[in-house]
């Protein structure tokens, strides 16, 4: 081929590739331009803090976040261990479900052993510096002082950051929903199948002086423990998840089954911990709370004492509507 051919085939390539990238770049903005306007403008203004890549439930919690009209989600940071690499698996995730418009941000590294089971998913995502998660979360309160509901369903360092930063700022947060403590039963039950004697819940056990300053911070806080969060996605609901086939059940299969070859020996039925904690800002007649006096030592355990409440904690949850909920936000036709 001589070479005033090639140029014409390079040319030709080269308009291909642009418009295919224009193609693209036009889906996403359409995408994010008609999740905005199923958006009620009397949606809540939300910032989640996950830990997300360890155990799965932090994926079922963002993907039903993602699907309740009632919240709208700012921005998402990240806690515990390696931060920047759960940011990574935030940013393929929000990118595969076109919500790129969400913001991503990273909270401050810790030292830890837990494996994070979906790593390899993190990973097929570009390595990139990503923002601070504690002052993103100072920011937004700022600009919308007594507006915003942070969700917390993970360790609490990057909330503890935030909060260290700029106490008078974290004040102006409406409210932290917060998975964590163990009030009057620990994990799973007994020989006899009796729920188990409290115990330090994983959240709290990992960071006991970041529970301890939340609960100082005198922003209103709604506490979901192992009481009323203990929800398993039994095989027929997770099945009809996974087979629905849209990009976010596609994306949650897909870290599904990384948490299972990850986590040797454990029950394929996920505990549905942290959706619990999202559910309960829109629909918290599924998780009636009382006011309580909660306390943390500094092994982790949380209990109730004498003294004005300092959370509103709930004890029991409706399960079956809770899972009703799910399954019709996630799997429903």
């Amino acid at each position: 081929m001589n070479r005033v051919k090639r140029s014409s085939v390079s040319l030709f390539a080269a308009i291909a590739i642009a418009m295919m990238v224009i193609a693209h770049l036009s889906a996403v903005h359409v995408a994010a331009a008609q999740t905005l306007a199923q958006t009620p403008a009397s949606a809540q203004l939300v910032i989640i803090d996950t830990d997300i890549g360890d155990d799965i439930d932090d994926a079922f919690a963002l993907a039903l976040a993602l699907k309740s009209p009632e919240l709208k989600i700012l921005g998402v940071t990240t806690t515990f261990g390696n931060t920047e690499q759960r940011a990574r698996l935030l940013d393929r995730y929000l990118a595969a479900v076109g919500r790129s418009d969400i913001p991503v941000f990273a909270g401050p590294a810790t030292k830890t052993d837990n494996p994070m089971t979906q790593a390899a998913y993190a990973r097929r995502d570009p390595d990139r510096k990503f923002g601070d998660g504690a002052e993103f979360i100072l920011k937004e309160a700022r600009e919308h002082p007594g507006q915003i509901t942070l969700i917390g369903i993970g360790p609490l360092f990057t909330i503890q950051s935030a909060i260290a930063h700029d106490p008078a700022t974290f004040k102006k947060l409406k409210r932290v929903v917060i998975m964590g403590g163990s009030i009057e039963r620990g994990y799973g039950t007994d020989a006899q199948g009796k729920p188990n004697p409290p115990q330090p819940e994983w959240n709290i056990l990992c960071d006991p002086a970041g529970a301890k300053a939340l609960l100082a911070s005198g922003v209103p806080v709604f506490m979901m423990p192992l009481d009323s969060t203990q929800v398993p996605l039994d095989a027929k609901d997770r099945e009809a998840i996974f087979a629905h086939g849209s990009p976010l059940t596609d994306q949650l299969t897909l870290l599904y089954h990384q948490w299972m070859a990850g986590t040797p020996s454990h029950s394929p039925t996920p505990t549905l911990f942290d959706p619990v904690a999202v559910t309960y800002t829109f629909r918290p007649d599924l998780c009636p709370a009382k006011p309580m006096h909660i306390n943390v030592d500094g092994k982790g355990l949380t209990s109730v004492g004498p003294g004005a409440p300092n959370a509103q904690v709930c004890l029991q949850s409706n399960e079956k509507g809770f899972l009703d909920l799910l399954m019709q936000r996630l799997a429903a036709q």
